[in-house]
């Protein structure tokens, strides 16, 4: 029997599964379509907030309003990320995919305006940056189903993490490219080039023909959400020992440190005293995207990170915190950049385990539902961080609040560490 035979005989004779591929879910032609155009439209995302994060700290020079931007622009996931999951339930996901990227297209159209009529009120930011969470809000827990559906169980560890590299890609050359339509169209026409990026991914989901439902064994669906259901849902996510703490290791390092220093950047690129703070800047936030990209191919190409465990997800995620640690704490340029990197490969190898394994575990008829749990978990506590690093920030300063916040979840990642002993199944059955 050769290598490339689905199944293969072990030394007692018995059938074993074939070895896993890397980067298995690329070798789907579907695949590869949505990851290149997903990647464009997470290219755009990161291009909106480049412009938009820079115009608002020329302008305003606040952190309460990035810290609340960072909040208002989350609690699209926190209110409706179950609900959203529902609807991918019941759903084309393609739709759904569909009207999310229009909604990011009228945002970017709408920060070109008013930067163009000069008009930028705070009450504007935080209007937009909740229009740009509700598209992020919509569109997560439909990625994923689609995923699902192109490359199956099996490959799905692949696919999500291959996913996160794509928006790590887009987090990488979002500022190079932001940078340069910063530089040659200003912010106005250059928000305008950006919604263009939006556009492959809407028209290629005209043509495919995977609705996330697909593999469903049946054709029923579930019903529209209710809060009842809501409820009955997160009990259910309750009663798997393994999904909730994935679930909440997500969750609380979302809740305590997220991604809110990204908008405090600017001000942490003037703190080290660069005369060129926008090159100071660009290189902070390629830093971390750099990192992931190469974890992603990283943990991709490491046979021993193909399935999700339990407990190597909590100890990368208590190691990303004690590297934000040191970047919010060190006067050093060059450990900040070095530490930022290493967030960012230790941030999606805990993040896809995490993801990955709540969505192999979660019941086929409930999936969305119990992935937009995990989304409200993982994306939504994102507003707690908007408070914790940005409005504590104002008065502490950002890098004490940054500082004090991963020290706290690297406490917390420890008792999750204890919790999950013995109490959860470490690795989900693929």
């Amino acid at each position: 029997m050769n290598a490339d035979a689905a199944e293969i005989i072990d030394s007692t004779g018995s059938i074993a599964p074939p070895p896993r591929q890397a980067f298995a879910a690329l070798r789907d032609g579907a695949f590869r379509a949505y990851f290149g155009t997903s990647l464009l439209s997470m290219m755009g995302d990161n291009v909106e907030h480049v412009i938009s994060y820079w115009v608002m700290f020329q302008a305003f020079h606040s952190p309460t309003l990035a810290g609340f931007a960072v909040i208002s622009h989350w609690t699209p996931f926190l209110v409706l990320g179950v609900w959203f999951g529902s609807l991918a339930d019941r759903y084309d996901c393609r739709r759904i995919i569909q009207i999310s990227q229009i909604a990011f297209i009228a945002a970017s159209l709408a920060w070109a305006l008013l930067f163009l009529t000069g008009t930028l009120q705070t009450w504007h930011a935080v209007i937009l940056l909740i229009v740009h969470g509700v598209a992020g809000a919509l569109w997560s827990p439909a990625s994923q189903l689609i995923i699902h559906d192109m490359v199956g169980r099996e490959h799905l560890q692949s696919g999500v993490r291959l996913n996160s590299t794509g928006r790590s890609i887009g987090i990488l050359f979002g500022p190079a490219v932001g940078g340069a339509l910063l530089l040659g169209l200003g912010p106005a026409y250059g928000l305008m080039a950006n919604a263009l990026l939006y556009l492959p991914m809407t028209i290629w989901l005209l043509r495919t023909p995977y609705t996330g439902h697909q593999r469903d064994t049946s054709d029923v669906r579930s019903p529209a959400l209710t809060i009842g259901d809501a409820i009955r849902t997160i009990r259910e996510v309750a009663d798997d020992k393994g999904i909730i703490v994935m679930v909440a290791l997500a969750g609380l390092s979302s809740l305590f440190v997220g991604n809110a220093y990204q908008a405090q950047m600017p001000e942490f690129a003037a703190s080290f005293g660069s005369a060129q703070d926008e090159i100071t800047y660009s290189v902070l936030l390629t830093a971390s995207a750099a990192g992931a990209v190469l974890g992603g191919f990283g943990f991709e190409a490491i046979a021993f990170f193909h399935q999700p465990r339990i407990r190597i997800a909590i100890l990368l995620a208590v190691a990303w915190a004690a590297s934000i640690l040191v970047f919010a704490i060190t006067p050093v340029y060059a450990l900040a950049v070095l530490a930022l990197f290493a967030g960012g490969f230790l941030n999606i190898g805990f993040t896809s385990m995490a993801q990955a394994y709540v969505q192999l575990e979660a019941p086929p008829e409930r999936r969305g539902r119990v992935v937009g749990v995990f989304s409200m978990s993982w994306n939504g506590l994102r507003v707690g961080s908007g408070v914790t690093v940005g409005i504590l920030g104002a008065v502490i300063g950002i890098h004490s609040s940054l500082a004090l916040s991963a020290a706290a979840f690297i406490l917390v990642g420890f008792a999750l560490l204890v919790y999950a002993h013995g109490r959860a199944r470490e690795v989900a059955p693929v």
